[in-house]
Order: C-alpha cells, then structure tokens, then sequence
C-alpha cells in the first residue's frame, strides 16, 4: 500500500506496531486486570467497544467486550481496509467471528491520499461477539495491511481495569470477599492470577510481575530487524514517509 499505509514508517521502510509498551520503570501498558469470582456488588454496564482505524492502526490497541455483545469499528483512513475478528486461545487456535470489508468515507480526496488530510469516518462496522465456552480473547486484525491488530477480553462483572502508561491500575466499589486476580496482556502468555483477600472499607495494594514475551517475532514488531531491508524486494524502491514519521 505505498499510497497511504505505505508511507507511515519508522523512516527506514518499516511499520512497527507497539503492542508491548513497557515504562522506564518497568510498568507494562495495556494489561487487562480483573477479578473473577464476583458475584454481588455495582451493576455491571459495558457498552459496545469503539475502534478506530486510523493511519494504518487500530485505536485503542486493548480493550474489554461481553460475550454476546458486539464491537464497533470506524474507517478514518483513505484507504480500505478487511476487518478480520477471531475468537482465540492457546489450546484451540482460533475461530473466524466475522470478515467484513470496513468502507472508507467516500468524501476522501483520491488524488491525494499521503497528503496531511482531514480524518473522516466512513460507514461503521458492528461485528458480533458469540464466544465458544471457556474462550475469553477476542482479536482483530486487517486483511490488508497485517500490523494493525486490536485485542480485548471478555469480561462478566464491572471489577476490571486496564493499566496506564505506568503499569498502575485502580478498581473501587469491590464488595468484601476472596478473589482471584487475573491480569493478562496478549503477548505475556494465559496470564497471571493471584488470589486477593478484600476486607470491608479497606484498600487493597498488589503488586504484580508478568513474565516477558517468548519467542519469534513478526518483523513489525521488532524495533530493528537484522534480517531484512529495502533490498529484500529485489527492486528499487523509495517510500518517504510523507505523511508520518513513525516513532
């Protein structure tokens, strides 16, 4: 896609997707952390999920769904792009929910498209969400351009957060009781639990290490591949990155 896509890079060619973003201080971003267990306690309101697609990415990269509920994904490119949900888990591999293309809006100037331009959303996609027993993950990719991906969780009562740019995450109003304490980010494996004691009016602090991703990795998830460049493509070609410089 060197019309569009194409052209946001890190400067050398690549697209890099930042699906592990880890603070100086070591806190991971984006983990889904949640308590299972809870069966009293604040209603439990999740609205259908919004993701954009916009540069070539998928906006936000992590977030929660219900099971039986749907996601709604917005075009703001000018390009198209092939909406691919997936049911997914580490025993059973993964299962299709839907394959829809996801319209751009038709008022995007053609001619044009790396030029700086205004964000316009097409036509919206709602895609349904109907997990098999005992699968919680939902993943998102495009057909088209493969390092646009977007993950979420299911989750089945309101005790959940995802953690900030500095690993910390905060959940109130937890009736007292013993729970498990689960967090999960895509790339960290199952997940890690922990069993947490919450007494009445009280606050609850944890501290919790997830172990590093294993592994080989796509090459747009390497920050310098050693394997490939430009020259790979057994051509001449020159992308400037007009529109983004990737950082």
């Amino acid at each position: 896609d060197p019309a569009y896509c194409g052209r946001i890079s890190n400067g050398r060619g690549w697209r890099l997707l930042h699906d592990f973003v880890v603070s100086p201080q070591g806190g991971l971003k984006d983990a889904i952390v949640l308590l299972e267990g809870v069966e009293t306690g604040k209603p439990f309101e999740v609205s259908v999920p919004l993701i954009e697609a916009r540069d070539c990415m998928f906006q936000p990269f992590m977030t929660v769904v219900r099971n039986g509920h749907a996601v709604e994904v917005i075009n703001m490119d000018p390009v198209m792009h092939d909406i691919q949900g997936y049911e997914t888990s580490l025993e059973a591999g993964a299962r299709v929910l839907f394959n829809t293309p996801l319209i751009m809006n038709h008022q995007h100037r053609r001619g044009d498209l790396h030029a700086i331009h205004n964000h316009a959303p097409g036509k919206s996609l709602v895609g349904p969400i109907y997990l098999n027993k005992g699968r919680r993950t939902f993943y998102m990719q495009c057909g088209f351009h493969a390092y646009m991906e977007s993950w979420a969780m299911a989750v089945n009562n309101p005790y959940y957060a995802l953690t900030d740019a500095e690993g910390k995450f905060k959940i109130d109003q937890i009736p007292p009781g013993t729970y498990q304490l689960v967090v999960w980010h895509p790339q960290t494996g199952p997940g890690t639990t922990k069993t947490v004691v919450v007494q009445p009016d009280g606050t609850l602090v944890e501290h919790l290490s997830v172990p590093a991703p294993r592994g080989s990795r796509t090459a747009y998830k390497v920050l310098d591949n050693p394997r490939f460049g430009l020259d790979s493509l057994g051509h001449s070609v020159d992308i400037q990155p007009l529109l983004e410089h990737q950082r």
